[in-house]
């Protein structure tokens, strides 16, 4: 029997994720001209506070190049700060700016805007399929 990669979950799940990515980029990118290291950072940011590059690397799912890139995209910008980490300092911890914050507000509501489209998309099956990746999230730690 040969492999069936449309019908291979992994595969699938893969494509779908870099769809809605894909589309929820576009609208960050119209309001604000952020690439998704640079969102994946500020929204991180705006749920934890002070944390380091290696912080947000393992929170977001990002090479750390990556993640450091976007944050000197993003000081620059005025949206966020870099400052010696309060328990290494070795480390740089970042925070968000008075800017970053009113930033993060817009783009907080469109993020809402976009899990609702997402949620009717799925209709009734939403909740299972919210649980089914919760499930999923928690073996990979």
């Amino acid at each position: 029997m040969a492999f069936d990669l449309d019908g291979f979950l992994p595969y699938r799940l893969s494509v779908a994720a870099a769809q809605v990515s894909r589309r929820f980029a576009e609208r960050y990118a119209v309001e604000a001209g952020l690439s998704m290291p640079e969102w994946r950072v500020l929204a991180h940011l705006n749920n934890s506070g002070p944390v380091s590059v290696r912080d947000i690397n393992t929170r977001v799912n990002l090479d750390k190049s990556l993640v450091s890139r976007a944050a000197t995209r993003l000081e620059q910008a005025g949206l966020l700060r870099k400052s010696s980490h309060e328990t290494d300092h070795r480390l740089v911890a970042l925070e968000l700016t008075g800017a970053g914050q009113e930033l993060m507000c817009r783009l907080g509501r469109i993020a809402e805007e976009y899990q609702a489209e997402l949620v009717a998309e799925l209709g009734e099956d939403a909740e299972r399929f919210s649980r089914a990746l919760t499930r999923l999230c928690a073996q990979s730690r």
